[in-house]
């Protein structure tokens, strides 16, 4: 194994047009796109010319003065990566003019540069370092007497451009005396990352890198993207990884392993050992970009606090007590078939997770299927994203988004709907704010004044902020102004949509009862607002529907993503490059898990189970009759435990105690299971109702596959051995084997083969094609044996679009006068789910604890100041936060994230949920919030429970004999 290195073109490719220009460097013919720079088309050759300031990532910027050429026929020296080629000319990139410059502008860059090469942390990986050498620096002939910002006193004095180094942010250091104000930080922030974080500071020899109003960078607005670190060609930003341990010596490339963007890494390693995580430039959903998560937060999977050995107990107030694998698995085993026997077959089940393998649920969901004997089986996406799956297989015929991220580059208009993709989905929400300052127009429908509605450089056109539960009457809206305007696309209906439909659907969306005006009542949204919106929309060019939980989460999510399918069929904008219809999933691979046949009505690749041709070829792959019935969902398992029917339940990755609503609800009922397994990293919330712990491997540990957000299939590879001593499905298929049902695979690749073989989505998928590819987005089958970047393209996967009536049905949840707000939640950028892995890293620096956010006029009314404790109470529950005093969410409504279990935020949350898939209403829930001084009464109850029942035995120490 060897340390990747890709190669730096020093500019980005020409892209938009197919005109060629041939023209000759150093006696060599070139042939590239036009508009391409001097320096790319030399390096496309294998001539590198000498850089500082630029860099493939970046625009150029012409300020070092390394790159200079000679072109015959013109006078002077210019800076190669900001010249273009042209047909013809005759560029010289090193003679001994260019040599002499060159060493010139060194000398200066090295006489303010401290000299401690030997000892510095970005030694063998230091692009000023490399410069020298490259132009032939020997010495240099200007001393330290004058001006400087080396050293922290001058003559005697203290230096006035001295900066001292700024170790505030916990990942990484800035040290000002080595910057050489390349500005490739600077742009970095500005240009990848959009925040806008950092600037050059100060004018001519005093010009420093400052970040924000000169603050130290934890406090400054700078996001820990790592974008700035990546860019710096010297130790000035750096890993204190690298700082710490030295220079990586190898690297795999692997997926991260918190949201559904799905980003390459290349794991940087000493031995076993992580060094630094450094994004994948031809990582096909992230381009060589991260956010703080990926980049830097995945110290969890080495944290003291994993669980790393079986453990068994008899009752959940038992200590658990450390046992063998075979052990453990006999426990559960026998467990689990003394369930059935007593209770009957359909008395267990299991819950796959979005955050292993697609490999590791294949497995698990053929365990339930297989061994269990029945359809019990189900996955978190049943609490985030099952709505999509429903709307858009009933509307297009497939249950995932249309588009690849790229796509957005393209689109004119964006619209995004319940969704906060800076926070929680940052790596993208930067490729789409790029694309908005570049003149995209943006419509925002939220309840909350999110980022994307106004930061540095963007700003929302239309931001409709609804009320909560009213995602239905607003897209209803919008379509009816389309259709009444005639703003709708007929020759793309006409060629691509089912009549019939379409025809009952215009009659509908045209009844004034679907206006903007009509529905302003419910949705608190002036109309002119909605008529202008989905003017925009209708006639603004390629236009983009993203969206998140704040659709889904809802009692109509599935017809709200309905609705949103029937607005782009409206306007024609599905098929090609920027349009379509685009979930932004929430966990790295929850659209896997639902590929993978995590569903209790659905086999791998979403074919019923009482599809008999379906049923018959899984029948003959796993040696088994197979039910026909649908089996429980996640809801009616915890309906069925309270009731004494459901009494043993396998949890894969997934902590159900913590994400699950009503949290009481679904303590009581794995509190009435005769048998959890938990099988994870930590002992989580679950793991406290468990009787049975089945430690889990990380990310960094597994062999497979993720599936994100756009279909985009990723290599996950091990960089080192499990440290729990065996793979995740391995485990999984010894349970099954000891249930007396036979299960074996020799490798995760092994597994890949069999789903490809009974999965047409995933025909020609492999993990040795994946190696050669990079990675696929499903179908990828014959006809598109590359993948399928874009969906839908000449007709829908089943045929004909099909136009489905979305009436709005207000939400049985209201508010009262006991409880007159309205709760919502959502993420935080450095934090992630339930927090299991983030807050066991140093990203709790920025997110401590879960945080009520609530409008000055409602905290004024009832006395709250803010930072102060409050208590939270719903019709299910009650708990208590710290309140932050904010305009960003209106009257009426506060908002929380989930991260931290002592917060309890799903304690007041309800079982109210979609009408089609029983997705919970997360995001409504009529609350009353009072001033407290106290933890809640659960909070108490939970603090007892993390005491008693996470309890380890501790071995007696045996003297020697």
């Amino acid at each position: 194994m060897t340390l990747i290195k890709e190669k730096d073109f020093g500019t980005k490719p020409a892209h938009h047009t197919s005109t060629m220009v041939t023209c000759e460097i150093d006696g060599q013919t070139v042939t590239v796109p036009e508009g391409t720079s001097i320096m790319r088309a030399a390096a496309e050759l294998g001539v590198m010319v000498p850089k500082l300031c630029a860099t493939d990532s970046l625009d150029p910027f012409g300020s070092c003065r390394l790159c200079l050429v000679e072109i015959e026929g013109r006078r002077g020296t210019p800076a190669s990566c900001t010249t273009p080629v042209a047909p013809g000319i005759k560029v010289t990139t090193q003679n001994d003019r260019l040599a002499k410059i060159r060493k010139g502008v060194m000398e200066l860059y090295i006489s303010d540069h401290p000299l401690d090469c030997l000892t510095c942390a970005a030694n063998g990986d230091c692009e000023l370092q490399d410069m020298a050498g490259a132009v032939g620096l020997r010495d240099v002939r200007y001393g330290y007497d004058g001006a400087n910002h080396v050293f922290a006193r001058s003559n005697g004095d203290a230096n006035p451009l001295w900066q001292g180094k700024d170790t505030s942010n916990p990942y990484f250091q800035f040290e000002p005396s080595k910057c050489i104000v390349c500005s490739r930080c600077v742009r970095a922030c500005q240009e990848v990352q959009g925040t806008f974080a950092l600037t050059i500071d100060g004018r001519g020899f005093a010009s420093h890198v400052a970040a924000s109003m000169d603050q130290d960078f934890l406090e400054s607005e700078c996001v820990s993207c790592g974008a700035c670190v990546q860019a710096c060609p010297t130790a000035t930003l750096i890993d204190k990884s690298i700082v710490q341990h030295g220079q990586p010596e190898h690297s795999v490339v692997t997926t991260c392993a918190y949201c559904g963007v799905g980003c390459s890494f290349k794991a940087e390693m000493q031995g076993e050992e992580v060094v630094r995580m450094m994004p994948y430039k031809d990582g096909g959903a992230n381009e060589g970009h991260s956010c703080v998560k990926g980049r830097f937060a995945f110290g969890y999977a080495t944290h003291k606090d994993r669980i790393l050995n079986p453990m068994i107990r008899e009752k959940i107030t038992d200590e658990w007590q450390v046992v063998s694998w075979d052990e453990a698995i006999k426990f559960a085993a026998d467990r689990f078939m003394a369930t059935q026997k007593k209770y009957g077959q359909g008395s267990i089940g299991g819950i796959t997770s979005s955050r292993t393998t697609n490999e590791e649920v294949y497995v698990v969901q053929r365990l339930v299927r297989a061994a269990f004997g029945n359809n019990n089986v189900d996955t978190c996406a049943r609490v985030c994203h099952s709505p999509t799956g429903y709307g858009l297989k009933q509307t297009f015929g497939e249950s995932a988004g249309t588009q690849d991220f790229k796509s957005v580059d393209k689109s004119d208009v964006i619209l995004v709907i319940g969704a906060n993709p800076t926070d929680a989905h940052p790596v993208f929400g930067s490729r789409m704010k790029k694309r908005l300052r570049e003149g995209a127009k943006l419509i925002v429908v939220d309840p909350r004044r999110t980022d994307l509605v106004k930061s540095p450089h963007i700003e929302a056109d239309y931001h409709l902020q609804l009320r909560p539960s009213s995602n239905v009457a607003v897209v209803n809206a919008l379509c009816h102004v389309i259709a009444d305007e005639d703003l709708i696309d007929r020759s793309f209906i006409a060629a691509r949509c089912e009549p019939k439909e379409f025809a009952q659907w215009e009659a509908f969306i045209k009844d004034p009862r679907n206006s903007p005006e009509a529905l302003e009542e419910i949705t608190g949204v002036p109309p002119e607002q909605i008529r202008a919106a989905a003017r925009l929309f209708a006639t603004g060019g390629n236009a983009a529907i993203y969206y998140g939980l704040g659709v889904t989460e809802h009692s109509q999510g599935s017809t709200t993503v309905m609705a949103m399918a029937n607005l782009a069929m409206a306007t024609g904008n599905i098929g090609r490059e920027g349009v379509g219809v685009n979930p932004l999933r929430g966990q790295n691979n929850v659209q896997g898990s639902c590929d993978m046949g995590s569903f209790p009505h659905e086999f791998p690749g979403y074919r019923h189970v009482s599809d008999v041709n379906t049923r018959l070829l899984f029948e003959k792959m796993w040696h088994t009759e197979l039910d026909a019935e649908p089996g429980l969902r996640i809801p009616n398992m915890f309906d069925e435990a309270s009731g004494g029917t459901f009494k043993g339940l396998f949890v894969q990755g997934e902590d159900i105690a913590q994400s699950d609503p009503n949290t009481q609800h679904v303590t009581h009922a794995l509190e009435s299971l005769d048998i959890l397994v938990v099988q994870d990293l930590f002992l989580n919330e679950t793991a406290a109702f468990a009787h049975v712990f089945l430690p889990g491997t990380s990310f960094l540990e597994k062999d497979g596959t993720f599936t994100n957000a756009e279909r985009r299939i990723n290599r996950v590879r091990p960089v080192m051995k499990e440290k729990q001593g065996m793979a995740e499905w391995d485990i999984v298929c010894r349970l099954a084997t000891a249930m007396g049902y036979p299960m074996s695979y020799p490798t995760a690749a092994a597994i890949m083969d069999e789903i490809a073989s009974v999965t047409p989505t995933f025909k020609n998928v492999s993990f040795a094609r994946l190696d050669e590819l990079g990675s696929i987005q499903w179908p990828c089958d014959d006809d598109t044996p590359e993948g399928t970047p874009v969906m839908h393209v000449d007709e829908f996967t089943r045929g004909k679009g099909r136009f489905m009536l979305t009436d709005f049905v207000p939400t049985s949840e209201r508010t009262n006068r006991n409880f007159p707000l309205v709760l919502t939640t959502g993420r935080i950028l450095s934090q992630y789910n339930v927090g299991a892995q983030t807050r066991r890293t140093e990203n709790v620096v920025w997110y401590k604890e879960d945080i009520l956010e609530m409008h000055p006029s409602d905290a004024e009314a009832r006395g709250i100041s803010d930072g102060s404790l409050a208590s939270l109470t719903s019709r299910v529950g009650g708990t208590t936060m710290r309140v932050k005093i904010t305009d960003r969410v209106p009257p009426g409504v506060v908002y929380s994230t989930f991260h931290f279990p002592e917060s309890g935020a799903n304690v007041i949350t309800t079982e109210n949920s979609d009408w089609a898939t029983n997705c919970p209403e997360y995001k409504v829930t009529a609350v009353q919030v009072r001033p407290s001084n106290h933890p809640a009464e659960w909070q108490n109850e939970w603090e007892e429970r993390e005491r008693e029942n996470k309890r380890i035995a501790v071995k007696p120490l045996v003297a020697a004999e």
